[in-house]
Formats: structure tokens, C-alpha cells, sequence
């Protein structure tokens, strides 16, 4: 049954093909979004506001969805529950676009919360899966050690780390996911 999730050869084949007839199209990609996680690590603040007002417009944009679909659906149960979703995505919303700057304190208290609680698991998990993962459970030690300096390096720069974090962790991903698509789009031009 393992093989149920793995691609056949032909669409393997095709996938491979495909990557390959477009390779530029992955290049143009990759490039275009380390330049952008480049101009994000050296305007964090721009960034990080960005990231804040799009967020802001998302939840609007779901709070409005959700509140017309529960008026839409309020014999279908749960109403007052949906209704309060709704309500309070409208709201998060709403104030990540007035005040996006106090988005940003939110964001930034969220990601410090994450690191530490991911931190607790992924060194509690290393611990107890030692023998299981012998010779392999040193980097989730590690990894849980990086999340609790990350939180940190975080707490230590409070009240600044407000204006860069959020901003420089987008654009750390975004030059990440570009040099992936980058080295994928030169494999994938190399080969035939």
C-alpha cells in the first residue's frame, strides 16, 4: 500500500518534463523572490508592515465572507459560534489596518510564544525519543535550543525587535524559497 503515495513512473516522467520545459519560469521565480527577501531584510520595518496591513486585509476579507455566509446559513446550526468567528476575524482585521504598527507588537509577541513553546516540545521530544532516534535525536535538540536563542534574541532586542522581526523573518523565507526554486530550475534545466 506504500506505493499508493508515491507518483507512478509515467507521472514522475511527465512532472520531470513539465519542470523541465519551464525551467526560466522557476529561474525568473526564484530570482525575483530573493530579490524581494533581499529588500526585505534591508527594510525589515517596510516589510514588516507589509506583512501586517496584507494580514489585515485577509481577515477583513474572511471576517465579511464568514459573516454573510452565517447570515446565509443560520438555520444550519452553531450560529452564534460562526457569528462570533466571524465577528472576530472582521475585527482582527480591521485593527491590523488601522494600526498595523500595533500588528506588529502582536505578530512579534506570537513568534516569540512559538519559538518557546516549539522550543519546549522539539527538546522534550528529542529527549524522549533518544533511543528510538539514536544517532538522529541531536538535532531536534538543537533545533529546540536554536528556537529558544531565536526567542531570545528576540526578547533581549524588546522593544526594537518590534520593528525588525516579523519583516526580517519574511524576507529570510523569501530568499529561502528562492534559492530553492533557483537550484530546482538549474537541475531541472540540466537535465533532459
Amino acid at each position: 500500500m506504500a506505493s499508493d503515495f508515491q507518483p507512478s513512473g509515467g507521472l514522475a516522467a511527465g512532472l520531470r518534463r513539465s519542470i523541465h520545459a519551464h525551467w526560466r519560469a522557476f529561474m525568473a521565480e526564484g530570482v525575483l523572490l530573493v530579490v524581494l527577501g533581499l529588500a526585505a531584510i534591508a527594510l525589515p520595518l517596510f516589510a514588516g508592515l507589509t506583512t501586517a496591513i496584507l494580514l489585515g486585509w485577509v481577515l477583513l476579507v474572511a471576517g465579511l465572507v464568514g459573516l454573510v455566509a452565517t447570515v446565509r446559513t443560520r438555520g444550519a446550526g452553531a450560529f452564534t459560534w460562526s457569528l462570533l468567528s466571524a465577528i472576530v476575524t472582521l475585527i482582527a482585521g480591521v485593527v491590523l489596518l488601522v494600526n498595523p504598527v500595533a500588528g506588529l507588537v502582536t505578530l512579534t509577541y506570537v513568534l516569540i510564544a512559538y519559538f518557546v513553546a516549539d522550543g519546549v516540545f522539539s527538546i522534550a521530544g528529542a529527549l524522549s525519543h533518544r533511543r528510538e532516534l539514536a544517532g538522529r535525536w541531536e538535532w531536534m535538540l538543537v533545533s529546540g535550543l536554536v528556537d529558544f536563542i531565536l526567542a531570545g534574541v528576540i526578547v533581549s532586542g524588546l522593544p526594537g525587535s518590534f520593528l525588525w522581526v516579523v519583516g526580517m523573518l519574511v524576507g529570510i523565507d523569501l530568499v529561502i524559497g528562492g534559492v530553492s526554486l533557483i537550484g530546482m530550475a538549474s537541475a531541472s534545466r540540466r537535465a533532459a
